[in-house]
């Protein structure tokens, strides 16, 4: 594990802070890293929910370290380092692996490849300060690690074309707006208002939980019909949804209900 990532656990949460200042900016190292502690929140059956957010009060990531990329003397090498690392940028935009929730805690400004983190998570918690841009297009490159392929989902398409094309800062209440953040808090309360979302979350049945991540994308695009069709037993193309339905934990929530007891969850 790096030195520049922080980890720490705790009530069934994985909590992964970026501690490279100034800028929170990633590179190889930081990404490796991260992919790690994603790795062990996604393999350890007592761990339910991830937090990512970096230290400081300016800056939540500045995205790839740009002066790294600098120094590189060709373009193949260059985009190599920002292509190759395990889960894709920052060890989370393409880990397609990881079947539990990640909340981002956005404690300042999210630029470039540091919005992509946030795009990448289920829910963003922001600081009330908290600024989003993408810069990309004005340093000669696309962002292309998740904000073309994320944002014109999350917002309305003109909004997205508009980020994209201008790099102009999208405030948190913008954000809030648009329902790209859950919520927005002041900087003071940040963490405890994600630990607290993380808590709320990680009460859920486990198998629920990951089988809502593996369902949701799955279905997000498809018509009405092919959407309540993908979720009816025995569709093999959502093993955690159908094991989530022959589970223990299905027939626990049901009696816990019925005794008036909180459930008991096993994970199987």
């Amino acid at each position: 594990m790096s030195a520049e990532v922080r980890v720490e656990t705790y009530d069934r949460i994985v909590e992964i802070t970026i501690d490279r200042p100034p800028a929170n900016a990633i590179n190889p190292g930081v990404s490796n890293a991260i992919y790690e502690a994603l790795s062990m929140l996604q393999e350890d059956d007592n761990l339910r929910v991830g937090i990512i957010t970096g230290s400081g009060d300016r800056i939540f990531s500045a995205g790839w370290d740009l002066k790294e990329i600098a120094a590189i003397d060709n373009n193949e090498e260059a985009v190599n380092s920002a292509f190759t690392c395990p889960g894709g940028f920052a060890g989370i935009s393409e880990f397609w692996g990881l079947k539990k929730p990640v909340i981002s805690a956005i404690n300042g400004m999210a630029v470039g490849g540091g919005f992509e983190i946030a795009l990448a998570t289920d829910m963003i918690v922001a600081a009330d300060h908290a600024e989003f841009f993408l810069p990309e297009m004005q340093r000669g490159f696309l962002p292309d690690v998740g904000a073309i392929q994320i944002l014109p989902r999350r917002v309305p398409y003109n909004v997205a074309m508009d980020l994209l094309y201008t790099g102009r800062r999208m405030s948190a209440v913008e954000a809030r707006q648009w329902g790209l953040a859950c919520r927005v808090c002041p900087l003071d309360e940040l963490m405890e208002c994600t630990r607290e979302l993380a808590r709320e979350v990680a009460t859920g049945a486990p198998l629920a939980l990951q089988a809502l991540k593996e369902v949701v994308p799955a279905i997000h695009n498809l018509p009405m019909p092919q959407a309540f069709a993908a979720t009816k037993p025995g569709n093999s193309d959502l093993p955690i949804y159908q094991k989530m339905l022959m589970s223990e934990d299905f027939m626990e929530g049901p009696r816990a209900f019925a005794e008036k007891r909180d459930p008991v969850w096993k994970g199987k």
